[in-house]
């Protein structure tokens, strides 16, 4: 049963007798915002997922990292580690309910519950004229980019009452908002996912639980890569945008982490665009 630990009550209640660390950024000193916080975030060992686990932990947060495959776990783990950041690691498919529970117990058995979930998973398994798509591509994007929310149940206990308090940042993209060529399931699962945000924050809103969404543009990842490895592709996307350029996965991490943050205290259900200016309204 997910139960947060005696410990965990007393640091919830009493700031936990945690001193209000600092660090130096460009030397100036600034505060561990995320400082006594615990971070799940999926899909995490590569790309923006990565990036934002790195930054959380380096604002002060514990984080669990996932991913698909315990090689990448425990490439991503040991990487963080070495840097001397507060990190665990669990494989998890988030297309499957096994995963999800496990991901959860592991969360609150190795830190004693949780206060921010960063749901990042995406899978693009399907490139070309949406219309010569198959069923199978619809249902395993679904799978994936849907099936895992915030309010799902895992186990004995709903995710949302374990985080009572929370805050919940899902991984959208400006594909939501202008389809990426060639992209087009990819693109409209995106676009659900800018709905879901709006949809979650009556409901969670009474629970102390705030829930944003990120739409990071084009950046330089291995999942993008069909996009910016083409220069004739990228060159075209270029023009769209203000900022001529192919973004970075850190440029997205301090998005996720203000959100995240007593700084963002009266900001939810709101989106957030990290893409170099281009488009995103629907």
């Amino acid at each position: 049963m997910f139960r947060p630990s005696f410990q965990r009550l007393l640091s919830l209640s009493s700031g936990g007798g945690r001193s209000y660390i600092m660090q130096s950024v460009r030397g100036i000193q600034t505060p561990r915002k995320l400082e006594g916080k615990v971070a799940l975030v999926t899909a995490s060992s590569d790309g923006i997922g990565l990036a934002i686990a790195r930054r959380l932990a380096q604002d002060g947060a514990r984080v669990l990292v996932s991913s698909r495959k315990q090689q990448n776990v425990d490439k991503a783990v040991q990487e963080l580690k070495r840097e001397g950041l507060d990190v665990e690691g669990t494989v998890c498919h988030v297309g499957k309910d096994e995963d999800r529970v496990k991901l959860v117990n592991t969360a609150v058995q190795k830190f004693g519950g949780i206060d921010i979930l960063v749901s990042n998973a995406a899978v693009n398994p399907f490139f070309g004229n949406m219309l010569d798509s198959t069923d199978e591509v619809w249902e395993k994007v679904r799978l994936v980019k849907l099936q895992y929310l915030p309010i799902r149940y895992c186990g004995e206990s709903p995710l949302y009452i374990l985080m009572r308090g929370g805050s919940i940042v899902i991984v959208s993209s400006v594909g939501g908002f202008m389809p990426f060529p060639a992209l087009g399931p990819y693109s409209v699962s995106k676009t659900a996912l800018l709905g879901l945000t709006k949809a979650l924050v009556p409901e969670l809103t009474p629970l102390n639980i705030r829930v944003n969404c990120l739409a990071p543009g084009l950046i330089r990842t291995k999942f993008s890569s069909a996009l910016w490895k083409d220069e004739s592709v990228l060159d075209q996307l270029k023009v769209k945008l203000g900022i001529s350029r192919i973004g970075e996965p850190e440029e997205c991490a301090g998005a996720v982490s203000f959100l995240c943050s007593p700084d963002a205290s009266y900001v939810t259900g709101e989106t957030i665009v990290v893409a170099g200016g281009g488009q995103s309204r629907l």
